[in-house]
Formats: structure tokens, sequence, C-alpha cells
């Protein structure tokens, strides 16, 4: 069995062209195998642990692949990672302290129409960023401010914008 495994997917630093192409396909299909096992959050939330994870287990897989990594033991690694991610990401659902210190917390950049230039200068949002964001949601600039109830760095990295409702006439 060991020889035609080593027939089809080669020996470290040894690869035909069709060895590495067998390691691809297995690698594919191995990794989507990790992605659907530890959840849509490894590639949806895009946490600062969700993309350390993803590039780790990519970094480790893509080694596998073309050989400069032991098949095996980089495939049990990236397992290692993809369960870790996984463990640590319950763990942060239900612990604010930790949630806090892995993904970061939330940064308000304007509350009611007033701009916090020090919190924006503070995480490095440009002023083109942070007309960017209002531009996103409908808002033309700095001269319509008034209309943001709030502005939120996300720990994510994306800017949140909410807008204060618009008054609705009382009919009766």
């Amino acid at each position: 069995m060991d020889q035609v495994l080593i027939a089809i997917f080669g020996v470290q630093n040894h690869l035909s062209t069709a060895q590495e192409s067998a390691r691809a396909v297995l690698i594919f299909f191995y990794g989507l195998l990790l992605l659907r096992l530890a959840g849509p959050r490894m590639f949806g939330h895009w946490s600062a642990l969700d993309i350390a994870m993803t590039i780790m287990v990519g970094s480790a897989l893509a080694r596998a692949m073309t050989g400069s990594s032991p098949l095996i033991g980089t495939m049990a690694a990236a397992a290692v990672m993809a369960v870790l991610h996984v463990v640590i990401a319950h763990c942060v659902a239900r612990n604010r302290r930790l949630a806090h210190f892995v993904e970061g917390r939330a940064v308000t950049l304007v509350d009611h129409g007033r701009i916090d230039e020090e919190a924006r200068k503070r995480q490095k949002i440009s002023e083109s960023d942070f007309n960017e964001a209002l531009r996103q949601e409908g808002i033309d600039g700095m001269a319509h401010i008034a209309n943001v109830k709030s502005m939120t760095l996300e720990p994510s990295g994306k800017i949140s914008v909410v807008k204060h409702e618009p008054c609705k006439p009382d009919l009766t």
C-alpha cells in the first residue's frame, strides 16, 4: 500500500509533475473538508484570528502540495490548526474578555454627527477612507455628517455607518 501512495503522491522534495498535480487535487479536497468542518466563520467573519489561521493553514498546505514538507505530517498540522481555530472561536463566542483580546473592540468614530478626530487618527483612518464609508451609505461627505447617528470601526476593520432615522410626519 505504501508503494502505491508513493507512486501517486511521491516523497518529499522528489516529485514529478503528475505527483505534484495529484497532491494538488488531494490538498484541494482536504482544504475544502477542513473549511467545511471549521464552519463558515473561517472565511466569513475575518477577525484577526480568522485571517491568521487562514494564512497558516494555506501556507502549510501549499508546502505539502509542492513537496517541501511531508504530506501526511503537514495535513495533520493543518487539521490541528483548524481544530484550534474552532475551539478558540467557541471560547471567544462565550467569553467577552477573550473576545476583546483575540478580536479587538469596536471604536466609535462619529456619535450623533460629531466626529471623534482623535479616534479616527489613532485608528489610522484617512479622510478619504472616512469619506468613502459615508458615500457608501449615501451620505455626501462632511457637509451631511449631521445625518450620521454613528460611525464605527468594527473589529474586522470594516467601517459601519448608522444614519439618523428620517422624521416621519404625523398624519393624524
